[in-house]
């Protein structure tokens, strides 16, 4: 299924019906009052979020809804029938804006949350409703009021345990497929991963969610190769798994100029729990690996080094001490969680 992360659509809410001027029309009674019914009720629009969705392609080609609209009045004081509910599914982490992405209506986090986009018109009155002692056959009824329309746009925020962040051709897909069932596209070039690829992990009896996002540039929370929608699906990740390209000449460069992306783009993804990865290990002898370690560590000064575990992704090198890392580390968050409760 081809991904999709946002999309603009229109969505119109059902009008209401129209009222009924009708009147009463029986044997052997020459003058019936009104008796005429109000029009229904239109269908709202709802969006509901739904598991096991992780896409926005069926809203890229179909980008206009309409709920029913509700019938008119009948005779008999007989009420239209109102339209029904037209529901939209959304994979659940979807974030539903204005056309402008400046006002948030609704973030759709949790499965089965539902977000009323658009109120269905009321229904028109029946003339009945217009009867007065001056007025014994009113003619007058009342058309429905027009259903809310507006025009949304829908960004989707994937959910997940652990985002995996890093420069083009760092070997997150390779780390992912290392660790996951995920088959990822992996070749070595960049931009490989042109969508965000998910993939669970199982460590004990626990499981967790991996993101591998495309790999960032320099200027991406300014949208510089779609990096800010790409750092977007980091937002809801509890932890951040940052691959570094072991065989760069410079890993304290390459590590500041993704952690100013992060702190660029805003909320709190600077100050997610992170673990440092130096990918493609198998590329480095002992020696130099030591001196470049030691010299990334020094890169820090005095500001607190992150945890830093060595691996080669491809050679399965060093996985299961990633993992057990990664273990750990949650497990660290989860106290910190409960101890704020």
């Amino acid at each position: 299924m081809k991904f999709l992360d946002k999309a603009k659509i229109y969505v119109k809410a059902g009008d209401g019906g129209n009222g009924s001027a009708s009147f009463r029309r029986e044997k052997y009674i020459e003058f019936g009052g009104p008796n005429g019914g109000d029009g229904g009720r239109g269908g709202d629009v709802v969006f509901v979020a739904v598991p096991n969705v992780n896409t926005l392609i069926d809203y890229r080609y179909k980008t206009k809804f309409v709920a029913e609209r509700g019938q008119n009045g009948m005779g008999k004081m007989r009420t239209g029938a109102s339209g029904e509910t037209l529901v939209l599914p959304v994979p659940t982490g979807t974030v539903i804006l204005s056309e402008n992405e400046e006002i948030e209506y609704a973030d759709l986090c949790e499965d089965g949350m539902e977000y009323r986009a658009a109120r269905g018109g009321n229904g028109g009155w029946g003339n009945l409703h217009f009867k007065s002692p001056t007025n014994r056959a009113p003619k007058q009824a009342n058309d429905g009021l027009p259903g809310e329309e507006r025009t949304v746009v829908l960004r989707l925020k994937l959910i997940a345990d652990i985002g995996l962040v890093g420069f083009p051709n760092a070997g997150k897909s390779t780390l992912l497929s290392a660790v996951t069932a995920a088959r990822p596209k992996i070749a070595n070039y960049p931009f490989t991963t042109l969508n965000p690829q998910l993939g669970v992990m199982y460590a004990h009896d626990r499981e967790f969610v991996l993101v591998d996002l495309p790999g960032l540039i320099e200027g991406a929370h300014t949208g510089v190769g779609l990096g800010d929608q790409f750092l977007g699906h980091a937002e809801r990740t509890k932890m951040i798994l940052h691959v570094i390209d072991g065989s760069e000449p410079d890993w304290g460069a390459r590590y500041a100029a993704i952690r100013h992306e992060m702190d660029s783009y805003g909320g709190d993804l600077i100050a997610k729990p992170e673990l440092v990865v130096i990918n493609k290990i198998d590329a480095i002898d002992g020696d130099a690996l030591k001196e470049k370690l030691a010299e990334f560590k020094k890169s820090f000064g005095r500001k607190k080094k992150p945890e830093i575990v060595t691996i080669s992704a491809a050679g399965r090198q060093g996985i299961d001490t990633l993992i057990s890392s990664i273990e750990k580390k949650f497990l660290g968050i989860e106290n910190d969680v409960q101890k704020t409760e």
